[in-house]
C-alpha cells in the first residue's frame, strides 16, 4: 500500500481476544469519521469488521490468543479495511465463503460471517494459505 495524494492510513495490532473486538470496531469507526459517514455506513463497517475479527479468533486461532493486525486506508471517499491473522488458514476459500458453511457447528456458528461481510461492504476478497493465516480485504465507498 503506497500512500499518495489524499490517502490516509492507520494500522493497529491487538490480541485476538473477543474483548478486543469492540476496541477494533471503535478504532475503525473513529478513523472513518473524516469521511463524514452516515450512521448506517458506520454500522455496516462495524458489522463487517466484527465478522472478520470473530473469524480470525474462532477459526484462525481456534481460541488461542495471537495477534490480529488491522489496517485501514482512506482514499477517494473509500474505506479499505484489512484484517490479518497468522492462524491455521483456510483450505477452500470458495467453500468457506458459502452462506451457512461452518467448520464449527458445535459452537453454534451460523456460517454467515462472509455473507454478512459481503452484504455490508462493497467488496470482500479473502487471501489464505493453510498454516500461514488469512487476510480479509474489504472496501466500502462512503457518501455515494
Amino acid at each position: 500500500m503506497t500512500v499518495m495524494g489524499n490517502a490516509n492510513e492507520m494500522m493497529i495490532e491487538f490480541d485476538g481476544r473477543p474483548s478486543n473486538e469492540g476496541f477494533a470496531r471503535v478504532a475503525v469507526a473513529a478513523f472513518c469519521t473524516q469521511l463524514n459517514p452516515t450512521l448506517e455506513e458506520v454500522a455496516d463497517i462495524k458489522t463487517a469488521l466484527s465478522e472478520a475479527i470473530t473469524n480470525a479468533i474462532i477459526h484462525g486461532y481456534e481460541g488461542e490468543v495471537h495477534k490480529i493486525r488491522l489496517k485501514c486506508r482512506i482514499e477517494n471517499r473509500c474505506l479499505y479495511v484489512q484484517v490479518c491473522d497468522k492462524g491455521k488458514g483456510i483450505e477452500d476459500i470458495e467453500k468457506a465463503m458459502e452462506p451457512l458453511f461452518t467448520t464449527k457447528p458445535e459452537l453454534d456458528r451460523s456460517g454467515m460471517g462472509f455473507a454478512f461481510m459481503e452484504a455490508f461492504m462493497d467488496e470482500v476478497r479473502v487471501e489464505s494459505a493453510p498454516g500461514e493465516g488469512t487476510t480479509v480485504h474489504m472496501k466500502k465507498a462512503i457518501g455515494r
